[in-house]
């Protein structure tokens, strides 16, 4: 007897290491709040951060250099999950930074399987435990297509921790 399948993610027939935008949403495992917490109300500009948070934020600031080609423009560490936009630019390589070959160009899942990976094993390292998943197993991804969709995304995740009591994944008490 097989599991339950799982929808497919990503866009058939798209090379997800081909330069382009992304805004990508990953969640933490069952949607657990330990990355920041918000103030609601408080007026304060965006989330503060807990050792998880600032564990998952050092790690954010080090995907650059581990894949030189992928810039990331923007993010929010929220509570239970973490907005980015990352842009893949093959031109920001410079002489021996990136692989020989653009067929060796990081996807966004590589990217995201890493960063999954170094914040995982950190975090777990900061409590003294091994094993325990810290993120879910996927993560939503959106191909951006134009400025207009930019500039939206860029401010979704700007007003994202000001609307957190509206977000989908403000956690329901009643359930």
């Amino acid at each position: 007897m097989e599991g339950p399948s799982r929808k497919q993610n990503r866009l058939q027939n798209w090379d997800y290491s081909s330069p382009a935008a992304y805004f990508v949403t990953m969640c933490t495992q069952n949607r657990a709040l330990f990355l920041s917490e918000i103030l609601v109300g408080a007026g304060l500009p965006g989330p503060r951060l807990t050792k998880y948070g600032w564990i998952t934020d050092d790690v954010i600031q080090r995907i650059s250099e581990k894949y030189p080609m992928v810039q990331r423009e923007k993010y929010v560490i929220m509570p239970n999950h973490i907005h980015f936009i990352f842009r893949i630019e093959w031109e920001l390589c410079g002489p021996g930074d990136c692989r020989e070959s653009i067929h060796d160009a990081p996807t966004i899942s590589t990217v995201m399987a890493w960063f999954k990976y170094q914040a995982t094993k950190e975090i777990n390292a900061l409590d003294g435990i091994s094993g325990r998943r810290v993120f879910q197993r996927s993560f939503h991804d959106h191909i951006i297509r134009n400025r207009a969709e930019y500039e939206k995304i860029w401010q979704y995740i700007d007003q994202n921790p000001l609307t957190w009591e509206q977000d989908c994944f403000y956690p329901d008490e009643t359930t």
